[in-house]
């Protein structure tokens, strides 16, 4: 599960600088913390979650207090209204979404039918597919997917046994914002249930990880086997133990 490092010079120049001094404490006193010195104006960002399952909550309110602006976010879509990358929305931080999913949040529309927010659709396997590559070091791939429809417009399309073919560039994000259930001191990842979306694919796509986290155990306290994410794709922890967890949808049997 590696990588091409030529991908991700500043991570594994890091990695190795904080080796050699024999230091790697990953581990932040809060989200504010843990955002420091990383994000700054004009960046990408591939943030983790589908809908408000598996969002980094504290670090997107973290990055709203930033007051970083002309931001560039990948992310399945924006939370919703008021919570969420909504949060950054209604701030006006946000210049571009690249996104699979508008329609749970009226302000992303609204800003978009406007032309106040730039947005490039990406269909949601393509989307996870583009962070995985970008994350793999490969720049580009081609899927059959979105070929002959808007997803297509000015992209490379080219055949293949007989059938056409959409070329799409991987995405490699400044910065990744990433949520996990738990975490070593290594940074070692592992994700729970449905919560895992897609989180593994923007831990791996970021020049620099930044990962909240449910509970830091020690260094050998994980399963090797269990983990989803190896820490060498995590710069930084922070630990959030009662994340709010808000259900987006919820749907009760009617009683007879």
């Amino acid at each position: 599960m590696g990588g091409d490092r030529r991908s991700h010079p500043s991570r594994f120049a890091e990695i190795t600088h904080h080796t050699r001094r024999g230091h790697m404490n990953k581990i932040y006193p809060s989200a504010a913390a843990a955002l420091a010195g990383v994000v700054a104006d004009g960046q990408t960002l591939a943030v983790g979650g589908f809908g408000l399952c598996g969002i980094p909550e504290a670090l997107i309110q973290a990055l709203r207090d930033t007051g970083v602006t002309n931001l560039t976010c990948v992310s399945n879509n924006a939370g919703v209204d008021g919570f969420g990358l909504g949060l950054l929305l209604e701030t006006r931080q946000i210049k571009k979404m690249i996104s699979s999913y508008v329609g749970e949040n009226k302000l992303f529309a609204q800003q978009f039918l406007s032309g106040e927010l730039e947005l490039e659709f990406a269909p949601q396997g393509t989307l996870a597919e583009r962070l995985r590559a970008g994350g793999a070091g490969i720049p580009a791939f081609f899927t059959a997917t979105g070929v002959g429809t808007v997803v297509a417009d000015g992209k490379e399309v080219r055949e293949f046994d007989g059938r056409k073919y959409v070329m799409e560039r991987g995405i490699v994000a400044d910065v990744s914002l990433v949520k996990a259930w738990k975490a070593d001191e290594a940074g070692n990842l592992i994700y729970r249930k449905t919560a895992r979306n897609f989180n593994p694919m923007c831990a791996t796509a970021g020049k620099v990880t930044v990962v909240e986290v449910e509970e830091i155990v020690p260094v050998g306290a994980l399963d090797p086997d269990a983990i989803h994410t190896p820490g060498i794709f995590v710069q930084r922890l922070v630990l959030n133990a009662t994340p709010e967890k808000r259900i987006e949808q919820r749907t009760l049997r009617k009683t007879a």
